[in-house]
């Protein structure tokens, strides 16, 4: 079948479509990015000659555009990856994450239905559902936890979902959801925890931690993302939403430490500044439903999937001098 994945030229995305082409040969995968400054095309070269790839770019929110792929490819299923996904940036300027996230979201399940598409997956996230008191260890997020947004970014992301799972019910689109804790591996770009702290300490530069370095947050290798979203495109039952989490808790400043001890340089390269506004405490997924319907299960351990990001940007350094 044919596949369109939109922000495939983004961390997740990339590696969801590396993972596909891998996993599945007999499958095309056409890949729709806008290129923004997340988005790089040099992470898609390996695979830019594949016989079973293309790449378009384009902005999902340019409903000519969406029509025009969608009349060429005529996909079986979409995957929808692109997304302004940083908190920080949401809180200085939350108009461009409104549109992309949702007005974009819209674009796609409107051509999905003009062009009677047979899967739309919406990638969600953890943050659609607040945050978790860090001294509740007890407590996780399940696909029936209330939507408690904290920030413009996890409103955009909410009012996706509720958008698509309106789409489900009011139109029949098939529709599934993917909320997913925090992912960390290759080809992340440079703004968020991991490789910044990764690029800053290799050139012993200040590691901002936010507060106390004490907010929690459950982490998630790719790969193993990648699989769980495969699963749920081919056997996830439509109109469902199906959380995804790699039960690997632990606070930013424990993240940050274990980086500068891997590679070996001193704590004092650490700087506590001032905390994000209104900075989720803690996430903690449970992904007792994907387990037991789709047989999914993060098979990544954090020391071992930590040791791999990081002798990947070690290794890449061209790369992460590109951001």
């Amino acid at each position: 079948m044919t596949i369109l994945v939109t922000g495939g030229a983004g961390f997740i995305g990339a590696n969801f479509l590396f993972y596909m082409l891998d996993s599945h040969p007999e499958d095309r995968v056409v890949c729709l990015d806008k290129l923004t400054y997340a988005g790089n095309l040099d992470t898609l070269s390996p695979v830019m000659d594949h016989p079973q790839f293309r790449f378009v770019r384009g902005d999902i929110c340019d409903r000519e555009t969406v029509d025009r792929l969608f009349e060429e490819e005529r996909p079986a299923a979409v995957v929808n990856f692109a997304a302004e996904s940083h908190v920080d940036r949401s809180i200085e300027d939350p108009e461009v994450f409104l549109r992309t996230n949702i007005l974009g979201t819209a674009s796609l399940m409107d051509a999905c239905r003009k062009y009677g598409t047979a899967r739309f997956h919406q990638v969600s996230t953890d943050e659609v559902y607040g945050d978790l008191p860090l001294d509740r260890p007890d407590l996780l997020f399940t696909e029936e936890t209330p939507l408690r947004t904290s920030s413009p970014y996890s409103s955009s992301k909410a009012s996706a979902d509720l958008l698509a799972l309106s789409y489900h019910r009011t139109y029949g689109l098939p529709v599934t959801i993917s909320r997913c804790s925090n992912n960390y591996g290759p080809y992340q770009f440079t703004e968020k925890l991991i490789p910044l702290m990764i690029s800053n300490a290799l050139q012993d530069k200040p590691l901002p931690v936010y507060g106390q370095g004490s907010n929690v947050r459950d982490w998630l290798y790719v790969e193993d993302h990648c699989k769980a979203i495969d699963l749920i495109l081919r056997q996830g039952r439509a109109g469902e939403v199906y959380n995804v989490g790699g039960h690997n808790e632990m606070r930013n400043i424990d993240i940050v430490r274990l980086i500068c001890r891997e590679l070996g340089k001193p704590e004092s390269l650490i700087t506590y500044v001032e905390d994000r506004k209104g900075h989720d405490l803690r996430y903690a997924i449970d992904p007792g439903k994907i387990q037991r319907e789709l047989g999914w299960t993060p098979e990544t351990a954090f020391q071992e999937g930590i040791r791999r990001t990081i002798q990947w940007y070690l290794e890449n350094r061209e790369w992460n001098n590109q951001q």
